[in-house]
């Protein structure tokens, strides 16, 4: 097939997992014999623009027409197969739907989050779940500043959400959720159950997988509250005040924490803070944990490095909610703790170290899950069958169109 990827890559001063995903499925698809070009933004490009292109940038957040234009060009030289859309904030805008109803291209659109019915697109406020926006007006969001705390800087995505809600339900054929959770999630925010499918992430092979019990327990990640940094932080202090567990903590990432968490684990013996790793690294650091610890106090839509962890033949502990409880099974692949609650996590921390046996035990289920779910294979067989169904159904549409046709110049004769 000839697929067209769409994506606006986040800043990459910090980790994204969903840039991650969108890379190693373009190999994996280029790898599998397929044709892939990109139509990208990067939003790195924006500190280099002039100070009246950086004021513009808001404005078109909810309308690119210029994107439409380059994208309608695009398709019409190139006349690929599918388009396959991941993120278009900031700098795409949902013009690039436009762009392929102009063009009678099917569309595929994976969502990665909550954009679709919460403007930020995380279903959180003040460090809680929350859905006040779902199946409603994004209005709360803009009084409550829920986008880096700005009501200003909020305001582009409701009225994105507000004005494009109709043209990404009508305008794409298949959408992708990476979680059953968030599929539910979405079709309660009143997104159309038929066309949403669940094609989980996959993880490439690691290359290192556990042979002992480990040697840390891994927090990898962004360092922000909706990880549940602060939470672990509390967690291990009241673990450290009962005389710890005889393994450090090792946290590696970057994020609007990172200089809490440094002032938090300097002078202390019991924690490592080993700052933002390479994949090389990454890999390695997890391949010799005793668990990776996946706090979040947000719902997540995946957990990608839940997933990472399991392709290593390592138990995760992670909080009971969103997709962790699909991804990890508990007390069988990993352990879930109370969401937002630093007890409940502590004493999962100290089951997972206290039982390096059920630890071991653990990794292989895990790994065995990440085969049979995750791997490489699985993931190039789902999008395979989905760009066919989208491409199908489209073929589909056509040729009821031309029936309809038919029968009218038939009534007219």
């Amino acid at each position: 097939m000839h697929v067209l990827v769409v994506h606006n890559h986040y800043a990459s001063a910090q980790p994204s997992g969903e840039n991650k995903v969108v890379g190693q499925e373009t190999e994996l698809l280029r790898a599998a014999g397929h044709r892939v070009e990109v139509f990208e933004r990067r939003s790195d490009d924006i500190a280099a623009m002039s100070l009246l292109a950086k004021a513009g940038v808001p404005l078109r957040v909810p309308w690119n027409p210029a994107v439409r234009r380059e994208l309608a060009a695009r398709l019409s030289a190139e006349r690929p197969d599918v388009v396959h859309v991941h993120n278009v904030f900031p700098l795409l805008s949902p013009a690039v739907l436009a762009a392929c109803a102009d063009a009678d291209v099917p569309v595929v659109a994976t969502l990665h989050n909550y954009t679709q019915i919460c403007p930020p697109g995380t279903l959180q406020r003040d460090g809680r779940p929350c859905t006040e926006c779902v199946g409603s007006t994004p209005l709360p969001a803009v009084r409550h500043g829920c986008y880096r705390g700005s009501r200003l800087a909020t305001v582009p995505l409701a009225v994105s959400l507000s004005a494009n809600r109709r043209r990404w339900w009508s305008g794409v054929d298949r959408f992708l959720c990476i979680s059953a959770a968030q599929r539910e999630v979405l079709i309660r925010g009143g997104m159309p159950p038929e066309r949403l499918a669940v094609k989980h992430n996959f993880v490439p092979e690691p290359g290192e997988v556990r042979t002992g019990a480990g040697e840390h327990l891994l927090y990898l990640g962004r360092l922000a509250e909706a990880k549940g940094v602060r939470l672990l932080m509390a967690a291990w202090d009241a673990i450290a005040a009962d005389g710890g567990l005889g393994l450090p903590l090792v946290i590696a990432g970057t994020g609007p924490l990172e200089r809490e968490v440094t002032d938090w684990a300097a002078g202390r013996d019991d924690v490592r803070y080993a700052g933002l790793l390479d994949t090389a690294e990454s890999r390695k650091a997890v391949a010799r944990s005793v668990a990776v610890v996946a706090p979040s106090t947000w719902l997540e839509a995946f957990g990608l490095v839940v997933v990472e962890a399991m392709a290593a033949g390592v138990p995760t502990v992670a909080a009971g909610h969103g997709a962790f409880v699909e991804l990890v099974e508990d007390g069988v692949t990993g352990l879930l703790h109370r969401p937002g609650e630093a007890a409940s996590l502590a004493a999962c921390l100290r089951r997972i170290a206290a039982g390096p046996d059920d630890g071991r035990e653990m990794g292989r289920a895990a790994r065995r899950r990440y085969v049979r779910d995750f791997s490489p294979a699985v993931g190039l067989r789902r999008l395979e069958e989905e760009y066919r169904t989208a491409i199908a159904g489209r073929s589909a549409q056509a040729r009821a169109g031309d029936t309809r046709a038919n029968r009218g110049d038939g009534d007219n004769r």
